[in-house]
């Protein structure tokens, strides 16, 4: 049974909580479903000021919509089209201050203002992304991208 978990470290040592817990929670579970609908479960309740978490995977040459926490979602989204598509085609991180700002950003709810996206890449092929959403600007920093980077790397051993 999973409970609430309070954070009272440092924002790192939250991060690792959090990690650890991931981990812990998808131990022995093969269905990747499964694993991701959890890993956004775990970081909507750990994540503040967010209003959207989830995961696109790759599919046919397209980003497809996964299990994700927030509002309906676009479904698919073209390799190197908006936030998504440019972290797969780049194959990196992209920390997005103000989404407003950036050229050619998919507007999926009216409500986000800035982004991280994570892309997941696993036996040298684009199995998908993290995607998260926060209704203010400037929400995601280098210590969120650090340690979701790293919770993709825990995640990418369930998967």
């Amino acid at each position: 049974m999973f409970e609430v978990q309070h954070y009272n470290g440092t924002r790192e040592e939250n991060y690792e909580q959090l990690i650890n817990q991931l981990n812990a929670l998808l131990e022995g579970e093969d269905s990747v479903t499964a694993n991701l609908a959890n890993a956004s479960a775990i970081l909507n309740q750990f994540l503040n000021d967010v209003n959207w978490v989830g995961f696109y995977t790759m599919e046919n040459g397209e980003l497809v919509l996964g299990p994700f926490q927030g509002l309906p979602a676009c479904v698919k989204i073209p390799n190197g089209r908006g936030v998504c598509g440019t972290a797969t085609a780049e194959r990196s991180t992209q920390l997005v201050p103000d989404v407003h700002e950036f050229p050619g950003h998919i507007a999926c709810d009216a409500q986000s203002q800035s982004e991280i996206v994570v892309p997941i890449i696993k036996d040298d092929e684009i199995f998908g992304v993290l995607d998260i959403d926060a209704p203010i600007k400037n929400r995601f920093d280098e210590v969120d991208q650090e340690y979701l980077e790293k919770f993709v790397e825990t995640l990418k051993k369930h998967i």
